[in-house]
């Protein structure tokens, strides 16, 4: 049976390097090691340049190689005929293959030699074996395909944004067995990405709120070039700093969240959330191991990316009912008053106009779109006694300032439902129908408000 890349994928991972031969005009072999050749498709595969040596020489002057690579799990050896195409040095393709590389050399100690030059492409003409595996290959672990089967159905049976994130990480916990993920969304300005729920790393350390500016480490490249970045080896060039604090003025130090994250990640797996072209946000794992994420946790993982991206536009775009306005009207009427009783010490309410960030008793919980919101209802509530609230008034209100196109309410009201619960406020967003939700206050408030 004829082979292609497809069949040998698995020898492509990177944890033995592969054989290199070329020749000269002249017909004088080369051989060398390769620190990576990456799958492209079942035909195609690229292979890192990183030096001017004899290899490139004879490449540019005769694209006609061979490759011998080894399957790291049972030792079988292929045989690979390939022809140089053209060298990529941006774009998706060139960055995937920079994160690897980078997580190679931090492995091997060279991080100060192997420096992508650029990716080459191959057209692979033949795939052939030349010894056989080394011992019989036994099935068992984790079927992919049936997690994924699994995990479909789950996320399919989201109502809405807040349940789909529950689902989704629940489904990357339970059904791949990921102990460590996180999710995040791309803000209305498409320049970052911001965590809107995480599993692993404890409720102290949920990160929600915490951003990543699109380009910046594992999470960031991959969103920004809407291809998964996978790194089995970690790395400090594609590491994160989990937390922006150092160098930061004293008055912005405290409002910036930590990302959340293994201190020494051995794999990470970063895969982007798009639908028809438009970037939704990123699905981040990572493991303590090395070696930990194979080809086949990757196909999984962006076809589920890919159902919940699309389930996420759906629900932003159709987030409001059609009797809108009369839940509108609904939420509009204030509260009934409570009966009187001995009242506790109020909650003490700091807005900052500059960046929107609000503290709750000297505690920072959010900025930007969510923070305005967050001020609006606790405005409201101290003003007129309301605690009813839906998705349109909010769309519509000019205080809060989102933009006519994509403004991802939706998604903001999921960081600070979560953001609230995380740090254990006096104030809690319930929600109590599509489109709808309740302001849940327990002490009285106390509101001040810092002009610009």
């Amino acid at each position: 049976m004829a082979l292609d890349l497809d069949a040998i994928r698995a020898c492509l991972e990177g944890a033995i390097p592969a054989v290199m031969a070329t020749c000269d005009t002249d017909g004088t072999p080369n051989v060398t090691y390769l620190s990576q050749a990456e799958y492209v498709d079942a035909q195609h595969l690229a292979l890192s340049f990183q030096f001017f040596n004899k290899t490139r020489h004879n490449v540019l002057a005769n694209p006609v190689v061979e490759l011998l690579v080894i399957h790291p799990v049972h030792g079988a050896m292929y045989r690979i005929n390939a022809r140089y195409l053209r060298t990529e040095t941006d774009g998706a393709l060139f960055e995937r293959m920079k994160a690897k590389l980078a997580g190679i050399a931090s492995h091997t100690g060279m991080s100060g030699v192997f420096k992508l030059r650029g990716a080459d492409l191959y057209a692979v003409d033949r795939v052939e074996p030349v010894a056989l595996p080394r011992r019989e290959v036994t099935g068992g672990g984790l079927n992919r395909l049936s997690a994924l089967r699994r995990s479909a159905q789950r996320v399919a049976d989201s109502s809405d944004l807040e349940s789909l994130v529950e689902r989704l990480l629940d489904a990357v916990v339970d059904d791949f067995g990921i102990r460590h993920v996180m999710l995040l969304m791309l803000d209305a300005a498409g320049q970052r990405l911001y965590t809107v729920g995480s599993r692993g790393y404890g409720r102290s350390d949920s990160g929600a709120g915490s951003e990543v500016p699109l380009g910046d480490g594992v999470i960031g490249v991959a969103a920004q070039h809407h291809t998964p970045i996978r790194i089995n080896h970690a790395t400090r060039e594609y590491a994160y700093i989990r937390t922006m604090r150092e160098g930061l003025p004293g008055p912005l130090r405290e409002r910036e969240i930590p990302l959340p994250g293994l201190a020494e990640p051995g794999s990470q797996l970063a895969v982007p959330l798009a639908c028809a072209g438009q970037l939704v946000g990123a699905l981040f794992v990572e493991s303590a191991h090395d070696m930990r994420f194979t080809w086949d946790d990757e196909d999984a993982l962006a076809a589920l990316a890919a159902q919940a991206a699309a389930l996420a536009r759906g629900f932003q775009a159709g987030a409001e009912t059609p009797d809108d306005e009369a839940s509108t009207a609904e939420a509009l009427r204030p509260a009934a008053t409570p009966a009187k009783a001995t009242q506790p010490a109020p909650l003490r309410v700091r807005h900052y106009e500059a960046d929107g960030s609000v503290f709750l008793d000297d505690d920072y919980v959010i900025k930007g779109v969510a923070g305005a919101v967050l001020w609006k209802l606790l405005r409201d509530h101290a003003s007129e006694g309301r605690t009813e609230f839906s998705n349109r008034e909010l769309r519509l209100s000019p205080e809060i300032g989102l933009p006519e196109v994509g403004d991802n309410l939706e998604a903001r009201l999921v960081l600070l439902t979560r953001r609230l619960v995380d740090r254990q406020a006096s104030a809690q967003l319930l929600k109590t129908g599509r489109g709808r939700f309740r302001l849940q206050v327990s002490r009285p408030l106390q509101l001040v408000n810092v002009p610009r």
